[in-house]
């Protein structure tokens, strides 16, 4: 076998010590549990790059741990002169040996490393792909001349052998723009039939030569122990001529579930669908999908790629849980195969710093490897390495107490952080801490608000002074998510509502509305936030302020909740009571809002919480 790798001038693997702790869950955990990480590719203790990223990680046969990252040489751009490094770990992830380059790009990137282990022969596979590098920070040009390649290593990934052009397995001709393999691990079935399979995923795009026509999500396969290679399970979705397009699945990670189906999560890209992660399921060993990629609209995530592993009866998904950017790293399980997900108020946090790219990996029999990008500064500072047992992770949590939602066909609401009964305008009401108090409801496309006029409708009352104070929240959350929501400003005197729209492929708008007064003087008012035509309208206790509207979808492809006294990203809690919170898909006029116990027009009603009562 030509070896082809590269080593550093370190000669001796010594123990990297994190100045980073990790901040877990409240919940999380026993005494016993265990919890530890480190620093394992950053620009400063490895010399010749300037940035690592993408980070890979693959437990071997041995039990060797190899870590892969891109390393970076010229910035920390997406395309220019990137090597393929590795170190690798013989104890568990506790100490590292030194940095070796795998694949040198010469001036060209060579990274989205996909590593897979062949449990049967022992072979380690690493998937890559290649483009013409540049010499700025810019992103390949579009149509990008991305091409995937292969090697692997039979000596636990000391050396590896010179790369092959995969393209004429797996490159169909009208795959002739962007292509990346992985970035993550792929598996090998072990069940059924299709056991022995190996299998990795893959995001491409079609170029017509003026424009990008269609997005392909797609598994890779190879049934002789990787001596060929062929596309298996193919999702397609079209980019309108406005470029426009309903998803767009990429950076694909699987897991194979109990049953020995293989669940497929990818990372969604600015498509119209709800949600930025998205899910599909093959039920022959990767052959072909059941049905197209369905968006997880409360699955709340940023843009970017994520990780999976199965761990016993669970399912670990690891990726930032801040729904607008790359931060708060965080595992979630799922305890159904993926059909349902920790909420972010159940899953494990691992570091409130900046993160983004992720890998988990089985460390040994009792820890769990966790290789992330992080930093105190920038999600793209430094790659670590964190190790922790199952009983570290938050466990399993029943149901939360819940109050009543009369919306048709609805559900009732979760009630969380212990947000109890007071006192209301008329009956009982909620009283929020400003800590963890709030309101969530379950999903429905009932929710959806859409392009057309609505009305909310709720009491509250309050004293704070300071701090931002939601009172409701509908969409997604920051400058780009549509969205819809309504909050107390008191250090600057006011209330405020907002709506973001996105409508078609133009660039998102946003309209807001403004009170003279915050109204904490701790009574009970009655505030309507109005969207009609083409106005936006506030009114408390009958003083209204209006604004031009924006024409366009309130709720559009981003991760979308609807709470009561939170923000969706939980960075601000309401401290008060809030009561009778009613939304309605239509504007209603002045005549039906002027008698607070007017009939709830149900055909219309959106969602209905009397707050009244706490249940479970």
């Amino acid at each position: 076998m030509p070896a082809t790798v590269l080593t550093t001038a370190a000669l001796v693997a010594l123990p990297l010590v994190s100045p980073h702790p990790a901040h877990a869950h409240a919940g999380a955990g026993s005494p016993a549990a265990e919890f530890e990480q480190q620093v394992l590719f950053k620009a400063s203790q490895d010399p010749g790059y300037a940035c690592f990223r993408i980070p890979a990680v693959v437990r071997s046969t041995d039990g060797t741990l190899l870590a892969f990252a891109e390393g970076r040489v010229l910035n920390c751009g997406d395309a220019a002169d990137i090597d393929i490094v590795v170190k690798r770990s013989t104890d568990g992830g506790r100490t590292w040996g030194p940095l070796r380059v795998v694949n040198e790009g010469a001036g060209d990137t060579h990274g989205n490393p996909a590593p897979v282990v062949d449990r049967e022969t022992g072979r380690i596979w690493l998937a890559e792909t290649y483009n013409t590098g540049r010499t700025d920070s810019a992103s390949c040009s579009v149509p990008c001349d991305r091409t995937p390649h292969l090697q692997y290593s039979d000596d636990d990934g000391q050396t590896w052998s010179a790369p092959r052009d995969l393209s004429p397995e797996i490159l169909p001709a009208d795959w002739n723009s962007w292509y990346a393999t992985g970035p993550v691990h792929g598996i090998q079935l072990t069940r059924g039939r299709y056991a022995g399979r190996l299998v990795f995923g893959v995001n491409t795009e079609t170029w017509d030569g003026s424009r990008v026509t269609a997005n392909h999500a797609a598994l890779v396969v190879s049934d002789d122990h990787g001596g060929h290679w062929r596309i298996g399970a193919t999702d397609t979705w079209p980019v309108a001529a406005d470029g426009t397009f309903r998803q767009k699945p990429s950076e694909l990670t699987l897991a194979e579930r109990a049953d020995g189906s293989v669940l497929v999560s990818g990372r969604e890209q600015d498509g119209t669908d709800l949600g930025h992660r998205t899910q599909a399921v093959s039920w022959d060993g990767g052959g072909s999908f059941t049905a197209p990629f369905r968006g997880l609209p409360d699955l709340y995530a940023p843009q970017v790629q994520g990780s999976m592993l199965r761990l016993g009866d669970r399912i670990l998904l690891s990726c930032p849980a801040d729904p607008d950017r790359r931060r708060t790293m965080m595992v979630r399980s799922s305890y159904d195969g993926g059909r349902t997900w920790d909420s972010v108020d159940r899953g494990t946090v691992v570091t409130t710093d900046w993160s983004g790219y992720s890998d988990l990996v089985r460390a040994d029999r009792d820890t769990v490897g966790l290789l992330y990008e992080g930093g105190a500064v920038d999600a793209r500072d430094e790659i670590r390495f964190a190790r922790f047992t199952e009983d570290w992770l938050a466990p399993r949590r029943g149901p939360d107490p819940r109050t009543a939602d009369l919306a048709p066909r609805a559900r009732p609401a979760a009630v969380l952080g212990g947000a109890r009964e007071t006192d209301g305008v008329s009956g009982g009401a909620l009283e929020f801490d400003g800590a963890d108090d709030a309101v969530r409801l379950p999903y429905r496309p009932g929710l959806l608000l859409g392009g057309g006029d609505f009305t909310a409708s709720l009491w509250f009352r309050y004293t704070a002074g300071t701090g931002e104070q939601p009172l409701l929240w509908m969409g997604g959350v920051g400058t780009s998510q549509p969205q819809v929501w309504v909050r107390g400003e008191p250090a600057n005197h006011r209330l405020q509502g907002l709506i973001t729209v996105r409508d078609g492929a133009a660039a998102p708008q946003t309209a807001y509305v403004r009170t003279a007064d915050a109204y904490n003087d701790g009574a009970w008012h009655h505030l309507v936030l109005r969207r009609s035509a083409d106005a936006l309208s506030l009114t408390v206790d009958g003083m209204r302020s209006t604004v031009a509207g924006v024409p366009g979808s309130v709720s559009r492809n981003s991760p979308f909740g609807v709470h009561i006294g939170q923000r969706v990203d939980s960075r601000a809690f309401f401290t008060g009571a809030i009561d009778e919170v009613h939304v309605w898909d239509r504007a209603l006029t002045d005549e039906e809002l002027s008698d607070p116990k007017a009939p709830p027009f149900l055909k219309d009603t959106v969602l209905w919480l009397p707050l009244d009562r706490v249940s479970g």
